[in-house]
């Protein structure tokens, strides 16, 4: 272990081979409610990528890691109560560079994904590593069977920079349990998280060396680098569905086990049945959660045809009720977008669905300083549309009216995407018409599925896999069949 030299984030320092190495060049992280820096990065190289990758590699090669199911129990809960013992000053790191607001730190952003190492650290010691098969007889003998689960071997672990400590804990908690070792790749636009979680694990872990490496980097050529080389295993990325596919098409020329979580164009169907200020509210509430950057945040909201100028009054007025502002604020409920690139692309596609017959309704306005942009409504938007079609990530609701729960299923459906969906109405219809869109989450009358034991991930072009959960361990084990003569 090393002594924290520096405020966490701050030490500019990479995690490669159990040391804190400092790098040749440095980009910055930038607050984005303000505008201003908020430190200095370190810019990886790709031969840098290469050392964490050898560094990965020898560690599982050539230490117990890997089958010392004691040490990676012991060093799972270092790693727990690391968290859990400097987490006002993560907190505090979280909100300035992500422009999370401070009440969501005690939730997704933070507190809840923390549970993530304790719940894996608790599966590692009941998850059954082997499975008896039983004896046969075949060709006058009698033969035994049975099945081990051994870890898949070196993990290159790439995130964004929406919700980055659950992001990261959600990859290295199930792969260290496994027995895999990690190089963990930060956002671009969050690097500090990162690099304050590679501080913590060589401070106050007994992790050994290589296990566990942190870069961070602005070169894009760093992550061509973890997809491709020849010496990485696996595969884990979370990102958009553009360059999901990339990574899926670079992997595949040396057949990498490969786990995507993707984009998402979530709908919420509000049935004719539902209470309409209660599915306003929930519909403009989730939208502005974390600025609307979130993959499975429900960004289209199927209403009847018959009601879709009341609704769209309701979900007006309370998008005006959103308090959004300074995230250090306990009271702020929504915060900026991450970057003037993001709000750029979030105002211009507002401003093409207007020009293509959407009706405006409330929002789509920049907030200076920082990169803020108003709650938004368009309403009587086409289903086929950019703006039904296309990730926003941006506090953006598009309406759209059905004719019947037919045509309502149709338009969910309709997307290249299925990674979420919510419904409101009776619970009994509500299940039904869930059971018949083709998504891999889904939540009924506003009840939450996101919990440390829950698997989530999507179906089409929203992902493959599922993290979290049981599943999201078996992400990261092989399975080996052994057959014997029985004596």
């Amino acid at each position: 272990m090393h002594e924290d030299p520096v405020p966490l984030g701050t030490g500019g320092r990479l995690l490669i081979g159990g040391d804190l190495v400092p790098t040749g060049r440095t980009f910055a992280s930038v607050n984005p409610a303000t505008g201003e820096v908020v430190g200095e990065a370190p810019d990886a190289t790709p031969v840098e990528a290469e050392a964490a990758i050898t560094a990965a590699r020898r560690a599982f090669d050539g230490s117990g890691w890997a089958t010392d199911t004691e040490l990676r129990v012991r060093c799972l809960d270092q790693l727990y109560q690391a968290l859990t013992g400097n987490l006002e000053q993560l907190r505090e790191l979280t909100i300035a560079e992500t422009g999370s607001p401070r009440q969501l730190t005690h939730g997704a952003q933070l507190d809840e994904p923390i549970e993530l190492v304790r719940y894996y650290g608790e599966l590692l010691g009941k998850y059954p590593m082997s499975e008896d098969l039983g004896e046969v007889d075949y060709a006058g003998q009698r033969h035994k069977r049975w099945v081990e689960k051994e870890a898949a071997g070196v993990v290159a672990a790439i995130i964004p920079y929406n919700f980055p400590v659950q992001l990261a804990l959600a990859k290295l908690a199930p792969a260290l349990a496994a027995g895999c070792t990690v190089v963990l790749k930060g956002a671009p636009d969050t690097p500090l998280v990162a690099v304050a979680l590679g501080e913590l694990i060589a401070a106050h872990t007994d992790i050994p060396a290589g296990v566990v490496n942190v870069v961070t980097s602005a070169d894009v050529a760093v992550g061509e680098v973890l997809t491709t080389h020849p010496a990485v295993d696996v595969v884990s990325f979370t990102g958009s569905t553009a360059t999901g596919r990339r990574i899926l098409a670079a992997a595949s020329a040396t057949v990498k086990r490969v786990f995507l979580e993707l984009g998402g164009k979530s709908a919420l169907i509000v049935l004719d049945d539902a209470d309409p200020k209660g599915a306003a509210m929930y519909a403009a509430f989730g939208i502005c959660l974390h600025a609307g950057q979130g993959c499975a945040l429900n960004s289209r909201i199927l209403v009847p045809k018959s009601r879709h100028d009341e609704l769209a009054g309701l979900v007006a007025k309370y998008l005006g009720k959103v308090p959004y502002g300074d995230p250090s604020d306990p009271k702020t409920y929504m915060g900026p977008l991450i970057s003037a690139r993001q709000r750029d692309k979030v105002d211009g596609m507002v401003r093409r669905a207007v020009d293509a017959g959407a009706k405006l309704v409330t929002g789509g306005e920049r907030v200076d300083p920082g990169f803020f942009y108003t709650p938004t409504l368009l309403a009587g938007v086409d289903p086929d549309s950019e703006l039904a079609q296309e990730e926003v990530f941006g506090p953006v609701l598009a309406m759209i009216p059905y004719e019947d729960e037919d045509d309502a299923v149709r338009i969910a459906n309709n997307s290249v995407y299925g990674l979420s969906g919510a419904i409101q109405g009776d619970e009994e219809r509500a299940l039904a018409l869930a059971r018949r869109i083709r998504t891999g989450t889904f939540s009924i009358n506003g009840g939450n599925y996101f919990f440390a034991d829950t698997p989530f991930g999507g179906y089409k072009q929203s992902g493959i896999g599922r993290e979290k959960g049981v599943a999201g361990l078996e992400e990261f084990l092989e399975t080996k069949t052994f057959g014997t003569v029985a004596g």
